[in-house]
């Protein structure tokens, strides 16, 4: 799978784990169309790693600003990523603790 369209980096801070964020994030990111990967931070914040359509980016980042019922999220940090991640082979999936 070829996603065209930008490649983001979110960090999201704030009460992100242990309230279903990840879970939440992959079925937000696959109805979006989207590849890459999210996974937990050992310092407590939810990473992502998110390429596609300019379109389906946004609406997750902006998603993520919000998170699930459970999340109480108080800053996301976005960065541009220079490549997308080696995961859109497989669509869009929860990778390992860092």
């Amino acid at each position: 799978m070829t996603m065209a369209g930008p490649t983001i980096r979110l960090v999201v801070h704030g009460r992100v784990q242990g309230v279903g964020f990840r879970a939440w994030t992959v079925d937000t990111a696959r109805r979006l169309g989207l590849c890459g990967w999210v996974r937990n931070r050992r310092d407590g914040t939810v990473e992502i790693l998110a390429a596609g359509v300019p379109a389906g980016v946004a609406a997750l980042e902006r998603a993520c600003r919000h998170g699930p019922p459970p999340a109480d999220v108080t800053a996301v940090v976005r960065t541009e990523a220079p490549e997308p991640p080696p995961a859109c082979e497989g669509g869009f999936h929860q990778a390992p603790t860092v």
